[in-house]
């Protein structure tokens, strides 16, 4: 499948597809894959936490939420067991602690489509359920389509990182706009998930 990929994106875009093969040693294959979803709350809530942050900075408060729940797997009817204030003083913004508590409130009422299904909805399917969600974006759902879901044709025009990339990639003067974005990467599908990792990794080069 990567492989397929990868001789598309060199076919369809011959200069995405030589900085690919001069630094696929380097970089290796993109590690997109499916994993099973158990639940929809335990990698939203990490999505929510790691809004905006550095790595660094998350994964301290990740970390300290996480121990919330005894550093189990947080679940949402566990969540809605703790209270404002706990989530605060683990680091939370208020923002982010009224997004948790939306979010666990929607997976227990089932307002959310059921983990066990996950699969079967599109990709706009899936937006559209999810940005229902305070806190949630459209950027933070195409996050989990492509490393929860292993979705391959996922484009995330306004992620500053890929945007970066291409200017990097094409030598622009200025960082091209979500709609130049989206035409640009038209010809990548049905992988633009596959290109906009390699696009990341642009960034570091």
């Amino acid at each position: 499948m990567i492989s397929a990929a990868v001789s598309h994106l060199a076919a369809a875009d011959p200069l995405l597809g030589k900085f690919i093969t001069r630094h696929i040693d380097e970089f290796g294959p993109c590690p997109i894959r499916q994993y099973r979803v158990r639940s929809l709350f335990s990698p939203l809530s990490r999505s929510i936490v790691y809004q905006q942050l550095s790595g660094k900075a998350a994964g301290t408060i990740y970390g300290r939420f996480r121990d919330l729940f005894n550093n189990r797997n947080p679940t949402a009817t566990a969540l809605l067991k703790l209270s404002y204030q706990q989530l605060r003083d683990a680091g939370l913004s208020n923002n982010k602690t009224l997004a948790l508590q939306d979010l666990a409130e929607k997976v227990v009422r089932r307002q959310l489509p059921a983990a066990a299904r996950v699969h079967q909805y599109s990709d706009d399917e899936l937006i559209e359920q999810l940005v229902q969600v305070r806190g949630i974006g459209v950027w933070t759902v195409q996050m989990f389509l492509m490393s929860w879901l292993g979705r391959m044709d996922i484009l995330p025009t306004a992620d500053l990182g890929i945007q970066k990339g291409l200017q990097l990639l094409d030598q622009l003067d200025s960082l091209p706009t979500p709609e130049q974005l989206d035409v640009r990467g038209a010809c990548w599908a049905p992988y633009r998930t596959i290109a906009s990792w390699y696009l990341w990794r642009r960034t570091e080069c």
